[in-house]
């Protein structure tokens, strides 16, 4: 048990999609004959969370958060911290909610995901050299403004929010053996978990992250929270330790954790886009990374892969380009 932190559970999910219904749409899920035939000997289902309005799966997690909160609560404030796609589901649901939000972001963030953040209204603060660093300022603002801090992956609220994506997956697909989910803080396969556990325990959770970030795989392969290197250039799987509470929920039900390099990373981006007509991110791609680099684990068995997110950089997208050539 996390201390003094509420665990979620599947009837929070289905509370969160009361909350989303009728502010988020179900995102398609699709199959991609090239696709399949170019990753791996598996039937392999896309669930396009890329299409999202802030072009990543975490906006379920914020407006769930942010519905939440009490008029006072909102009155002060909230303070995130993040690479991008969580600065922009804060940003969008506070928005939405009428309350402030600043979000810390690492220093020479992705300028894509900057300027997207402050189009919909937030401040952003560039500090810290790492997602660690920006997690120290974010800490220290919000207690200098009496604001309400926001974790990337210990709030109940975003992992319910979150797992409304994974009822949609089982209801798009029921006959699904295998879910893979990247992994940075944790939000999406800790969500994945709590809902294959109640509506398709027949089904396999397995989760991904760079290996040159693996705090969050590490931790889970410990089975304590540990720090490891923070390197990869998928801003999404940037995190530098794991989440108590993603991890708690993990090591119950997770079924396998692994590790793909930046270099699968971006040939899985190229392959989206190639072959499933599909901008993402590196993060986003990351689930088609593992497909690639471990073939015979997913071999004969029908696969979803969750496309987390769209927002890559034009640099981004100028190494995938270079890489395929």
């Amino acid at each position: 048990m996390v201390e003094g932190m509420y665990v979620p559970t599947i009837s929070d999910v289905f509370r969160a999609r009361r909350v989303l219904n009728g502010l988020l749409p179900p995102t398609p899920m699709w199959s991609y004959a090239a696709l399949s035939a170019t990753v791996t000997a598996a039937e392999v289902f896309v669930k396009h969370e890329n299409v999202q309005p802030t072009g990543a799966f975490k906006v379920r997690g914020g407006l769930t958060l942010l519905a939440g909160m009490g008029p006072d609560e909102r009155a002060r404030g909230i303070v995130g911290y993040s690479t991008g796609n969580h600065a922009q589901s804060l940003a969008y649901a506070a928005a939405w909610a009428g309350a402030t939000c600043l979000i810390v972001m690492p220093e020479n963030p992705n300028p894509a995901k900057a300027a997207a953040v402050r189009a919909l209204g937030a401040e952003v603060v560039e500090a810290g050299a790492t997602f660690e660093g920006a997690w120290e300022a974010a800490d220290k603002i919000a207690a200098e403004r009496g604001a309400r801090l926001v974790s990337a992956a210990n709030e109940p609220e975003l992992i319910a929010g979150v797992g409304t994506a994974y009822l949609e997956v089982f209801e798009q697909n029921p006959d699904l053996d295998v879910v893979v989910v990247p992994v940075g803080g944790g939000s999406g396969a800790a969500a994945a978990c709590l809902v294959a556990a109640a509506v398709a325990p027949g089904c396999e959770i397995v989760a991904v992250q760079a290996a040159g970030s693996p705090g969050a795989h590490d931790s889970w392969r410990s089975g304590e929270i540990v720090n490891r290197p923070n390197q990869t250039s998928a801003e999404g799987l940037a995190t530098g330790s794991g989440f108590e509470l993603t991890q708690q929920i993990m090591r119950s039900q997770l079924a396998d954790f692994l590790l793909v390099d930046d270099d699968t990373i971006r040939h899985a981006q190229w392959l989206l886009l190639r072959d499933a007509h599909t901008l993402a991110e590196g993060a986003g791609a990351a689930a088609v990374a593992a497909l690639l680099a471990f073939p015979q684990r997913f071999a004969g068995r029908r696969v979803a892969v969750m496309c987390t997110g769209a927002n890559a950089s034009e640099m981004e997208l100028s190494r995938v380009v270079a890489h395929r050539s």
